[in-house]
């Protein structure tokens, strides 16, 4: 620095803090484009944070990282380091005792090494027999006094973060009377007494020994409850020798007092209280050195932290947000860099949230009515992109009024008309009115109510659509079902914003038929389940045409098979292949009750099917209506010209 030069790099610590914010509508069309190409609905806005929007990091990424360091933790060593380093420390001392042993040559010395000599071979009872021993050697009594020293040492500053310095000046009387404490705190709290001002007692007597300082009970029990869980998970992780070993060894280092009930007594408490952590499982964990019981316990309370911070970025449980996500805990193990984008992903759910895009409902985010106008808005261009290449333009209502296509006359204006203004023929009558009125000049012409004309207009009759569409599995397995979709939503968005007269009803059909809005089209997922009730959907269509009677009947059918189930007296549906005769007739007969109704079926056949092409051709000739043969990127141009076509009577 001294020099007065700097180095310049790349932003490597997380998100680029001066990058623009998200473009939520680039979001919501990326979105959009996804779902008119076949994709769920559910699973693309699911995509949106797990991959992150504009190729940024999302959840997946965190979660390979978050993966990756739960393997790196499993490699950090053997978790019967307690017992192996207890093991060892024990030959140690032994061996210093019997060195001291041998330079004396009296009966006592000899009684002593009979009593090494017996010993059993477990470490912890070898342990507990040498608890009233009488050392001959300093050494040997020191190396034996560290077994029990450090092991209470590890035991209790696992669970207390603040107890060094208390260990190191032997005041376990504090240690118990804080336990004492917590555990009278904690029962308060599981009863539902207010402890707020408890807290702050407790804390303000014993806060030197929480060095985190939680701010609340809560927050005191979420840190004290992962590390009894760590210390509950490093237990069942040993073998069942083992696990009666270290528990051996730690009521020898406990001692007698008590803080071992105290610690049994907490244990209890914090597992009532936080019964959603894994308390049970244990891991194997393998590595080049063996852990210490503070240590492996740690070890543990990452790999379990890492588990929670898992599940979290998954967002598969029911109702998942990214409000669930610790973002503390995000930068605890990921860094700082994760937790931003953390943060910038929650900021874009909610910007999209905030600015109308999605809504949120039982299951997790779906499109808003405003981003399915948008959505609808697409496919209807992307459909008269194509129609502009056959030199069809958008038919918009708006050139020529409400009424419809201008016939060349005029009349008066009236209170409450919609027809647009003939301009020319009201100037006229104003300056025919002021000449009559003996008037000079003409100018400047003013205008009275009586001067207004019309444009007379042909009016045009509204329609009552019935939209059917294929539900069935072979259309996404064909990819078709994008194309369906895109079809639907165009038509639907054309009804409703250059058509508003006009009654439109999207009927899907699998083995049973059901009335679809656009926000249930849009999240409508494939299923496997079989069956072409086209049947049940010409009843349901039978129905909307005859709650509209005075209108245009329109009826299209978009499908790719036969019909091969109907609708039993029951309303049960059947089901069968090749079609069972009833299915035909039963589809039939709704056929025939349309047409008497005077309702046109207009078929879309998609693919080859024989059998649907004899069906789809004895329906023509018995109602009179079309069938085309389109490819499925030509659906949408098909169905929306011959809807316009419909509504012009150029059928």
């Amino acid at each position: 620095m001294a020099s007065g030069r700097f180095r310049y790099g790349a932003w490597r610590d997380g998100p680029d803090p001066l990058a623009p914010p998200y473009d939520v509508r680039a979001a919501v069309d990326e979105v959009g484009e996804r779902v008119l190409a076949g994709d769920s609905l559910r699973d693309v806005l699911r995509d949106l944070v797990r991959r992150g929007p504009q190729d940024g990091r999302g959840l997946d990424a965190l979660r390979d990282r978050a993966r990756r360091l739960r393997r790196e933790a499993l490699r950090r060593g053997n978790l019967d380091g307690a017992v192996t380093r207890a093991q060892q420390l024990l030959d140690q001392a032994l061996a210093a005792e019997r060195d001291e042993l041998t330079r004396r040559d009296d009966d006592a010395a000899r009684f002593s090494e009979a009593v090494l000599d017996n010993l059993p071979r477990s470490t912890s009872r070898a342990v507990e027999e040498l608890s009233d021993y009488q050392w001959a050697s300093s050494e040997a009594q020191q190396l034996y006094q560290q077994i029990l020293d450090g092991l209470r040492r590890e035991v209790v500053e696992q669970r207390f973060a603040g107890m060094k310095q208390a260990l190191q000046q032997g005041d376990l009387e504090g240690v118990s009377e804080m336990v004492s404490d917590l555990n009278d705190l904690l029962a308060k709290h599981a009863r539902g007494e207010d402890t707020s001002d408890a807290f702050q007692q407790f804390m303000a007597k014993h806060g030197q020994f929480f060095p985190e300082n939680p701010s609340n009970v809560e927050e005191l029990i979420d840190s004290l409850a992962r590390q009894a869980a760590a210390a509950e998970r490093l237990m069942r992780s040993l073998s069942p020798q083992q696990q009666e070993e270290l528990s051996r060894l730690m009521d020898q280092a406990l001692g007698d007092g008590p803080l071992r009930g105290q610690l049994g007594e907490l244990t209890d408490n914090l597992r009532a209280l936080r019964p959603n952590l894994n308390w049970g499982r244990g891991e194997r964990m393998r590595g080049p050195q063996d852990l210490g019981y503070g240590d492996a316990a740690a070890a543990l309370g990452e790999i379990g932290e890492l588990d929670e911070l898992l599940d979290q970025l998954g967002q598969e449980h029911p109702g998942a947000t990214l409000d669930d996500v610790d973002v503390e805990m995000v930068e605890r193990q990921l860094g700082r860099g994760a937790a931003d984008d953390v943060r910038r992903l929650r900021e874009l759910e909610r910007e999209l949230s905030r600015q109308g895009w999605v809504t949120r409902d039982s299951e997790g985010l779906t499109l808003s009515p405003k981003a399915l106008r948008r959505l609808g808005r697409t496919a209807l261009a992307q459909v008269f992109d194509d129609l502009s290449g056959r030199k069809q333009g958008q038919h918009d209502l708006r050139d020529a009024g409400a009424a419809g296509d201008l016939i060349g006359s005029s009349r008066r204006w009236e209170f409450g008309d919609e027809q647009p203004l003939d301009v020319v023929r009201t100037i006229g009558n104003a300056v025919r009115r002021q000449a009559a009125g003996g008037g000079v000049g003409v100018l400047p012409v003013r205008l009275e109510p009586d001067d207004f004309e019309v444009a007379e207009t042909e009016r045009r009759a509204s329609a009552v659509v019935a939209l059917c569409v294929d539900l069935s599995y072979s259309m996404y397995a064909d990819g078709r079902w994008g194309p369906m979709k895109q079809t639907a939503l165009a038509l639907s968005h054309l009804v409703a914003t250059q058509f508003p007269q006009d009654s439109l009803q999207i009927i899907g059909f699998g083995k049973y038929a059901n009335a679809l809005s656009q926000g249930q089209l849009a999240a409508i997922d494939p299923t496997a389940e079989k069956g072409t009730n086209l049947q049940h959907a010409l009843k349901l269509a039978g129905r909307h045409l005859r709650r509209h009677p005075g209108a245009e009947p329109v009826v299209l059918v978009v499908t790719d098979g036969e019909p091969t189930a109907h609708l039993e007296p029951d309303g049960e549906a059947m089901f069968w292949w090749p079609p069972l005769p009833e299915t035909i007739r039963a589809t039939i007969g709704e056929v025939d009750h349309l047409t008497r109704f005077g309702a046109t079926l207009n078929f879309f056949m998609l693919g080859e099917d024989d059998g649907l092409q004899r069906f789809v051709a004895a329906v023509a000739e018995r109602n009179g209506g079309r069938v085309f043969s389109p490819d499925a990127d030509e659906l949408g141009r098909y169905v929306v010209d011959d809807y316009v076509r419909a509504r012009r009577g150029r059928r």
